[in-house]
């Protein structure tokens, strides 16, 4: 029965993403990133317990990226897309009410958030890629779908919680929410080599650059609150590409 313990873990994980996805569509979306977050806690531990099991399978490998695939692909894409109609037209509406008239009656104008649709996209080639690549053993290429989706997920805690209308105005800026479609797409399939946050051991030599992105991560939500998660991610970019762990 243990050996089915990490696969239960990640369907855990895949229905976190399911109704995170859905609360997304009823336009919930700080509902939505906590389930996203929940999701990410599975996809942690399924790994873990895997890998502490000794019963890490072909079979794993491949459900934990379908079930990513919802949880940081689908899910912050939603999200994204919901912000892009208040960006677009002042309002969230159900996805049902979008196509419920004829494109040619609404005009195309109405189909623009649909571009946030692109990081799905994106996500699924990060993952399967991912599953091929033989460098990926001891770090990235390309921003990993999690870290992309807590960039994403950062927006709606950022308006809920850190609310001025300055921050407003430039969260539900079209130009802005576009800006971040086109990063999130390129970053995820950027050549760019990023460090695995996986510990083999506690040694500061080995792990520096770690040490200090956990605090920096520290400092920045006891200051800034939900504020340091886009900074968080900029300086987990900024080490591993300026400060690489092989020269370390």
């Amino acid at each position: 029965m243990l050996k089915h313990l990490p696969n239960s873990i990640t369907a855990l994980n895949l229905i976190c993403g399911t109704v995170a996805a859905l609360f997304a569509i009823s336009g919930d979306l700080v509902i939505a990133v906590w389930f996203i977050a929940l999701g990410m806690i599975f996809d942690f531990l399924d790994g873990l317990v895997a890998r502490a099991l000794g019963v890490q399978s072909p079979l794993g490998v491949q459900l934990d990226s379908l079930a990513d695939l919802i949880s940081f692909g689908l899910a912050p894409s939603l999200i994204l897309l919901q912000m892009m109609q208040q960006a677009f037209y002042g309002r969230m509406r159900p996805l049902t009410d979008v196509f419920s008239a004829r494109a040619w009656e609404v005009g195309l104008e109405t189909y623009y958030p649909f571009l946030a649709l692109l990081v799905l996209i994106a996500s699924a080639v990060r993952l399967a890629r991912f599953n091929i690549d033989t460098r990926q053993t001891e770090q990235f290429i390309g921003l990993p779908t999690p870290a992309n989706a807590l960039l994403i997920s950062s927006l709606p805690l950022i308006f809920e919680y850190h609310y001025t209308p300055v921050i407003a105005e430039l969260l539900f800026n079209k130009w802005f929410l576009i800006g971040i479609t086109l990063f999130s797409v390129y970053a995820l399939n950027a050549p760019w080599p990023l460090m695995s946050l996986k510990l083999k051991n506690t040694a500061w030599q080995e792990n520096k650059q770690r040490f200090i992105l956990v605090i920096i991560a520290l400092v920045g939500f006891i200051v800034l609150g939900y504020l340091a998660i886009p900074l968080v991610l900029l300086s987990y970019i900024g080490l591993s590409l300026l400060w690489p762990m092989s020269k370390a």
